[in-house]
């Protein structure tokens, strides 16, 4: 066996995914109607959600079930292989050893395809012909694209303004596969309309996509919303990443002192370090889950644990998370796919409940630590995914310091092969750091909803 890659075959992929909510100590609070205040039921969202996975966002099931046709597809590209990465140890030089788990290799160039394809799976089985939904930096946009494809079915990506005019290329990706693209806010829905009107030069954000990628869906019964993070459902699809990398790194003969991943919505680090939660809660493994966010938008490390909107319009259900607002406008920071407010309400629970540790960093030294990946390990990351990188890199470093061995398992979550202007941005100088200020964070969590 390599001592730089470490291979699963095709028959130890996962047949189930792992459910979180089987072993926590205290499970989220329950989503808020909108209009009532109310505990939703199943009811409240079948008008976009197909009922299957309904069910997935409620159970606490430990272990559910993949589809075959679910994993017909992920052997494209899973599993995915886990790395060791020597080189980059050598640039550090550095006692610590670091490894990652490369999503880039999916066809969507990131993780997002393990929860689109089952999403779409389950809108076909019930008769949806038709998606609508949002994307930040693209790589959800693509996904669903893609996953759409594989099953026959349309797809709407309201893709958020900033990320549309700096990623012309992922948008081309979703056009490819077939989807309508419209930059978001649009002028295709009555709350992308109020939007442009109150900011004509809004560069847009995830909640302002979100609300009108779910009043497209409400409006026909032909089409559904599907969402590329936070909800209990998407994360539960991502912990085939987690699953085949405990396997994995039994190969090695090793075993991680930290998980790390980069956090916006949460779904490719909860994919990622659920699983060694479960080692944690069975068997007491000491291993540390660390999500890594950017300064200019840093909900786990400065926002409220509280019920807020998962849009801006409020139009779905309340759910109890570290929010930033959902009025709450980020700078265009060039990792779209973390500018938004909110987070998991499984991750946040545990966050606050202190089984996961939570950073931020600038993406100027995001950005530093992703050239030197790339110069030593020879692949480019997404600016998102760099969030993770830099993080382990401070990990290994801190080791040197100390003089002890540290083994650290990071989720490369997408390759930035799209996102050349980022990197152009900041070889030439012109990325700025975007620490949020406190006023502005003040005044956006001023508008969060009175619950009871």
């Amino acid at each position: 066996m390599s001592e730089v890659k470490i291979l699963l075959t095709e028959n130890e992929m996962p047949e189930k995914w792992y459910n979180v909510m089987a072993d926590m100590p205290n499970p989220p609070k329950p989503p808020l109607h909108p209009g009532t205040g109310q505990p939703i039921g199943p009811e409240d969202l079948s008008a976009i959600f197909p009922m299957e996975l309904i069910k997935q966002e409620v159970t606490r099931e430990r272990w559910i079930e993949i589809p075959d046709e679910v994993q017909d597809i992920y052997r494209l590209w899973r599993p995915s292989p886990l790395y060791r990465a020597r080189r980059l140890e050598k640039a550090l030089d550095t006692p610590a050893k670091i490894y990652y788990k490369n999503e880039g290799v999916s066809p969507a160039g990131s993780h997002k395809l393990n929860t689109a394809v089952a999403q779409a799976y389950y809108n076909k089985q019930q008769g949806i012909m038709r998606l609508s939904t949002e994307t930040g930096a693209g790589q959800w946009g693509i996904a669903l694209s893609q996953a759409c494809n594989f099953f026959g079915m349309e797809c709407r990506v309201f893709m958020v303004k900033v990320s549309y005019n700096q990623k012309p290329y992922r948008r081309t990706m979703m056009e490819i596969f077939g989807s309508s693209v419209l930059p978001s806010p649009s002028t295709e829905t009555k709350f992308g309309r109020q939007a442009l009107a109150d900011d004509p030069d809004t560069p847009g954000s995830l909640g302002i996509a979100i609300s009108e990628a779910v009043e497209i869906a409400a409006q026909r019964d032909d089409t559904n919303y599907a969402l590329g993070s936070v909800l209990n459902h998407v994360v539960l699809h991502q912990t085939v990443i987690g699953l085949e990398a405990r396997e994995q790194m039994a190969k090695a003969g090793d075993y991680p002192d930290v998980v790390i991943g980069c956090c916006g919505g949460g779904s490719n680090f909860s994919g990622i370090a659920f699983p060694f939660f479960y080692d944690k809660q069975t068997d007491g493994a000491k291993v540390r889950l660390v999500g890594v966010e950017p300064s200019a938008c840093p909900t786990l490390t400065r926002g409220k644990f509280a019920y807020d909107f998962g849009d801006t319009a409020g139009l779905t259900p309340l759910v109890n998370m570290y929010t930033l607002g959902a009025g709450f406008m980020p700078p265009g920071i060039h990792s779209g796919g973390l500018r938004y407010h909110g987070d998991s309400p499984l991750l946040s629970q545990l966050v606050h409940d202190g089984f996961i540790e939570a950073v931020a960093l600038d993406q100027t030294s995001v950005f530093e630590g992703a050239k030197l990946f790339a110069r030593s390990e020879g692949i480019v990351p997404a600016p998102e995914s760099s969030h993770a990188i830099q993080c382990a890199i401070n990990e290994a470093l801190a080791a040197k310091e100390a003089g002890e061995s540290r083994t650290i398992l990071v989720n490369l979550s997408g390759h930035g092969l799209l996102d050349m202007p980022s990197y152009e941005a900041y070889l030439t100088g012109r990325l700025e750091d975007y620490p949020l200020p406190e006023d502005i964070l003040a005044k956006s969590l001023q508008s969060l909803p009175q619950v009871g």
